[in-house]
Formats: C-alpha cells, structure tokens, sequence
C-alpha cells in the first residue's frame, strides 16, 4: 500500500467522524459559487442595483471565506484530538514526524478537494433552480442560465489557497505531541468540574441587564445602547456556559431526593463533565446562531416596504417644480401621454407651497395651504383638517417620525415675513408625500398662506393618483433616467419604479442573508456533530460498564435522550432567546409589527434543529448499542 493509498484509507475510514465537516465545508463551497455565479451573471450587470448587489455578495463571499477558515481551522484540530491513539500507534510502528504530518496534509487536502468538487458541482447542477429562485427574490424580469466560467475559476483558486493553507497548519496541530500523550488520546482522568459563584452571578446578571435594556431601547437609544448590549451578551454567554451551567448541575447535584431518582445520577454526573468540556463549543453555536437568527430574521422584516412606500407616497408619481418654471417643463405632459397611451385611469392634483426660515430654530419650512390639502385628501378618501386663525398643522416626513408630533406644540415665527403660526400636533393622515418636499414641513390657512408675500421659494406639487400603479413600472423607469431641463430644479418619482428598487435591494439582502444564514447555521450543527463524535468511544465503554450493571434499553434511550436535547438544544434555545430580545430592540425603530416574520424565523430554524437532532439521536444510539450488545 502506498503513502496516498494510506491517506485515503484514512479517509474513509473515519468517514462517519468527517462526515459533518465534509458537508459543511463542501455547502461553504456551494454558497461561495452561488454568490459569485449570480455576480458575474450577465443579467445582473445590466441592472440598476448592480453595484449593491455585487459589493453586497463581495462581501457575503468575505464573511463566509473567512468563517469557513476559522470553521475548518477548529475542525482539524478537533479530528486531531479525535484520533490521537491512531498517530501514536503510527509512530510507535515507525512512522516518523514528518511523514506523520505529510499524512496528515494529504488527507486534508483530498477532503477539501472533494468538498470543491462537490460544493461547485452541486451548485452547477441546481444553478437552474437557484437562478429561477433569484428571479422571484430579486424581482427581475428573467436571469437566464449561463455557463459560470469566472465564477467557476473564483471558488476553485480561493477555497485551494484556503485548504492549502489550513492543511499547513495541520502540521502545528501534530508537532511537539509526545508519543504517550498520542497513545493517551482521550482516555485521561479528569478533574470534577468547578465553577466560580462570583462569575457565575455576573452571568446572570450582564444576561439580564442587556436583555432589560433591550425591551427599554428607543429609536434614539439604540445606537448608544447597540455596541454595550452586545458585549454584555457575549460576555455573559461564555460565562453561562463555563461557570452558571456547572454551577446549577452542582446545586442540583446537592438535592439527595432529585439526584438518586432513577437515572438521574448517570446524567447529572456526566451532563457536569460534558457542560464544562464542551462549553466553548455551546458558546460559539449560541453566537453563530444568533448572528444567523438575527440576520435573517431582520432582512425578513423588510416585507413591510411596499405598505410602508404606500402610506408614506400615495401617489403613482410626484412631480415637484419651482412654480415660475413650470410652463417650460415636459415631464407632466409625457406622464398624462403615457397613462393616456397605456389606457390608464388617473387623477391629477396639484398643491402649490412656499418657503420660509424659522426665527426659533434658523430652519428652512416648507408651507402647504389649507384647501390644498384638503382638495387632495377629498380625492383620496382621507380626513380632511380644519384650522383656526394662525393655527398649523406639522406634516411628518414619515411614518417613522409622525408619533413625534402627536402631543407637539410650537410656536413658529418665519423670518421673511415675520408671521407667527402655533403649530398644535400633526396632521391625522397626510395626503402629500412629505419625503419628496423635504425639511419641516407645516400645514397653514389660506389666509396666512397668502400673507406670505416673499417666498425664499416657491414650488409647485404634482401628483397623480393611479388605482393600478403597477402597470406605471416601466414608464416611471423611462423618465427617472431621464436628463432634466437644466435650471429648473424640478424633482420627480415614480412609485411603481421606486417599489420595484426596493424589492430587488430587500430582495437581494434577503437572499444574501439567508445563504449565509444557513452557511452558520450549518456550521453550528457540525460543532455539536464534531464533539459528539469525538466522545463516542469514551461513551461506548461508559454505557458497556454501566450495562453490565443493569442498566436497561429504555433507560439508557432515556439518558442519551435528555443530554442530546440539551446538547443540541441549550445553545439554540439560547441563540432564540437573544434574538428574540434583539427584535425587540428593532421593533423599537420599525414602525410596523414584524413579530409575525421573527416568529416565522425562528420556527423554522427550529424546525431544522429537531430534524438534526432525531437524525443524529437515531444514529448516535445506533452506535452505543452496537457495542453494548
């Protein structure tokens, strides 16, 4: 047998044992070449968004490149520590270090070879479906299928420089392990596990403090509070695992009547030594899912940007002009021709403003007039305003910002004319959109309206109201490109088109994010598969003596039963719950409910935990039984 035949052999005999790394690596792959196939498609290239979807899969390509050396880093070292007896029976037969560590490398990089091959083909054969999957998500017309040549190249050069490299570094995994420590392996007594009370208190406490100053966030505190909350968590999760899990299986341990009930004693006993070993890898699956659970959970809540484009615009296109301008401008005679052409109903309104500076705050305010208003809302169907005197009315810039002004009242004197107005709230719903008029913008009588005689400016406001403003798409892309008439300082916007942008840039984020998701989600799965593999033999000869003793079929399904749950589930659990308090910080600045898309979310990560966990349950007592009996 040669050197290669040996390293191969290896393989595939420890193929259960690399089974999870070789998969997770080889969707790494797959995602990796999906990215840069939807990159460099032709398609893509030609659209408007092309330069945020390009960085932003660049940079879903970075954050996965760099994951998957860390991911595989860690599981080499954790195969390493797995198979430890093997190496030292190699070289007690005569097997030198450096050919211990050629071994070593060989078998890396033919695992990392067939995680390319496997990742880019896997990726080529449903490339089809993916590209179909892209056009529902990204809103685009069609993305035809191409041959990926560039994409091809890109995966297969960047993931060989990264096998290469981490095989390299295989060799600082084997170096300096003494030929006794190899024979050892795993089977070293262990010392009872201890946890600090102090720091196990100060778990607690960062856990519940960031979480208390989640559910209190605002709008305006959660940039100050973002950066804090976070290290609280991180700090307080590691401490959760390494110190207040033991130290609650301590006290538990404590309790005589609970502790020698049936078979809690086998558990609790071996749930210490298995909380305190596998505690980093709990903290780093709680970490990575909730980074994943957050990502996707958050992109999943921008399903509410068309209502919201809607309720902030309800007009199929605004057109705003300096009102001196407006007989020299085009744009509102080839919108009237196109809807005309289309044969599509529309109403036309127009509201004239003028601008004036606040004396108490130095700032430009923009004017609407009463009837104005109130022609507009008339034709929407929305409440019309009544104004006193100098009363007015603040028309928020959106909805984000319209709770502001509920219980608002300011006097506001204008500069120009030195006209003072007591602004007493907001409008109940406004029917201009306040976005496109920009700065402060105040609903006045006519009376006052008129008494301004020196404008800094004054525009005038077209809208058009079109019941079926999908049909407008096109048209609205065609005169956003449009060069504009210099010196006019017109602006103009198409609500169909503006939708259609959103949706591709949601539409893309979400797609990026779910991948990448997934990618973590994966690799936090294959952490837990990595330690549960890597004690399988320790806990074969565990359950043989205990066996021999008495202990039953069905006791022994109990017992692996509950600390798989909690091997698999503590850490998602966890994962959930941080997310869970995150969404609500975001809600704090998201003006519609998105607990329906987080609970849709998480539902369906935890669906993929349980099918995880019974596949893994099933083949893990699979293994122990086979050699208790």
């Amino acid at each position: 047998m040669t050197f290669r035949q040996l390293a191969f052999n290896n393989v595939l005999r420890n193929k259960r044992t690399y089974a999870a790394y070789f998969l997770s690596s080889a969707f790494s792959v797959m995602v990796f070449f999906v990215y840069a196939m939807f990159m460099y498609h032709p398609q893509i290239e030609q659209t408007a968004l092309r330069g945020l979807v390009v960085e932003a899969m660049r940079v879903a390509e970075g954050i996965i490149y760099v994951f998957s050396f860390f991911f595989i880093l860690y599981s080499v070292g954790a195969f390493f520590k797995s198979r430890k007896r093997e190496f030292g029976v190699l070289m007690m037969h005569g097997m030198s270090q450096g050919q211990l560590n050629r071994m070593v490398f060989l078998e890396n990089m033919l695992i990392g070879l067939a995680s390319m091959v496997t990742g880019i083909g896997a990726g080529m054969i449903s490339s089809k479906l993916i590209l179909l999957i892209g056009v529902r998500v990204l809103n685009m017309d069609q993305l035809p299928f191409y041959m990926p040549v560039r994409a091809i190249l890109l995966t297969a050069v960047s993931f060989s420089l990264l096998f290469l490299v981490i095989s390299l570094f295989t060799a600082f995994f084997v170096r300096g392990s003494r030929l006794i420590e190899l024979l050892q392996g795993s089977v070293k007594p262990k010392k009872e596990p201890k946890a600090s009370v102090i720091l196990s208190l100060l778990s607690a406490v960062l856990i519940v403090s960031a979480y208390y100053l989640s559910v209190t966030t605002t709008e305006y505190t959660i940039g100050i509070r973002l950066i804090p909350v976070v290290l609280m968590v991180i700090v307080g999760t590691y401490f959760f695992f390494t110190q207040l899990s033991v130290f609650s299986i301590r006290l538990l341990k404590r309790n005589r009547q609970f502790f020698w009930k049936q078979t809690n004693l086998v558990t609790l006993s071996d749930l210490a030594y298995r909380m305190k070993d596998n505690a980093r890898i709990f903290f780093l699956v709680t970490m990575v899912s909730t980074v994943a659970f957050c990502a996707v959970g958050t992109l999943a809540s921008t399903a509410f940007l068309e209502q919201q484009a809607k309720d902030n615009s309800p007009f199929a296109f605004n057109y705003i002009v300096e009102t001196s301008k407006l007989g020299t401008v085009t744009i509102p005679g080839e919108i009237e021709d196109g809807l005309k052409n289309a044969n599509v109903p529309f109403d036309k309104v127009r509201a004239d403003t003028k601008s004036q500076t606040s004396v108490q705050t130095g700032n430009r305010v923009t004017l609407v007039k009463e009837s104005d208003f109130n022609r507009i809302a008339a034709k929407l169907g929305y409440p019309q305003e009544k104004l006193n005197g100098r009363e007015a009315r603040f028309i928020p810039p959106s909805l984000y910002s319209a709770k502001e002004f509920d219980e608002y009242n300011k006097e506001v004197t204008f500069k120009e004319s030195d006209i003072t107005v007591f602004a007493t709230g907001r409008v109940e719903k406004s029917v201009l959109p306040s976005y496109v008029l920009g700065g402060n913008i105040l609903l006045v009588s006519d009376r006052v309206f008129a008494q301004i005689t020196r404008p800094i400016e004054a525009e005038t406001f077209i809208g058009y109201n079109v019941v079926d403003w999908k049909k407008t798409e096109k048209l609205g892309e065609a005169l956003t490109n449009k060069e504009p008439i210099p010196d006019t300082h017109e602006y103009f916007s198409s609500f169909a088109y503006q939708v259609m942008m959103m949706k591709q840039a949601s539409g893309a984020m979400l797609f990026i994010g779910v991948l990448v998701g997934a990618v973590f989600f994966i690799a936090a799965g294959s952490f837990l598969y990595f330690r549960l593999y890597t004690d399988l033999e320790h806990d074969q000869r565990q359950y043989q003596a205990i066996s021999k003793i008495g202990l039953t079929e069905k006791e022994l399904n109990q017992i692996v039963t509950r600390q798989l749950l909690l091997l698999f589930f503590v850490p998602i659990v966890m994962a959930m719950i941080h997310s869970g308090f995150a969404f609500v910080a975001l809600q704090s600045v998201i003006y519609y409910p998105i607990a329906i898309h987080t609970i849709t979310v998480l539902a369906c990560f935890l669906i993929a935990q349980v099918m995880y966990f019974l596949l893994i349950r099933a083949r893990y007592l699979r293994h122990v039984k086979a050699v208790i009996s």
